[in-house]
């Protein structure tokens, strides 16, 4: 009965760190995408600072990622720069690759 029990703990403490990983990685993905939405929209260094948090927290709205790319959509058609839907994903896809690699990196 022990070998079962050490194998569920071992099975689960994987969950937990696989997890903990996706959410850091959708985390630092949404930085790096705050900080590419903020370059096209000519931001100052502090402005993109506080809007790359903004773009982390809005993520917190919903499950999955339509909640950032409506925020990034609005932000960037508000600004006036000239984007389309695709080009967003586009960039959620390239950060995410991105961020992947750089916390892969850091351990």
């Amino acid at each position: 009965m022990t070998s079962f029990e050490d194998r569920q703990r071992a099975f689960e403490t994987k969950f937990a760190r696989d997890e903990e990983m996706a959410f850091r990685i959708i985390a630092r993905r949404n930085r790096l995408l705050g900080v590419w939405a903020a370059e096209q929209m000519d931001l100052t260094p502090a402005e993109t600072d506080a809007y790359c948090k903004a773009v982390v927290q809005a993520d917190f709205e919903e499950a999955g990622d339509e909640d950032v790319i409506r925020k990034l959509m609005g932000d960037l058609t508000a600004a006036g720069v000239e984007t389309d839907e695709g080009i967003v994903r586009r960039a959620l896809d390239d950060r995410a690759i991105e961020a992947r690699r750089q916390l892969m990196e850091a351990q």
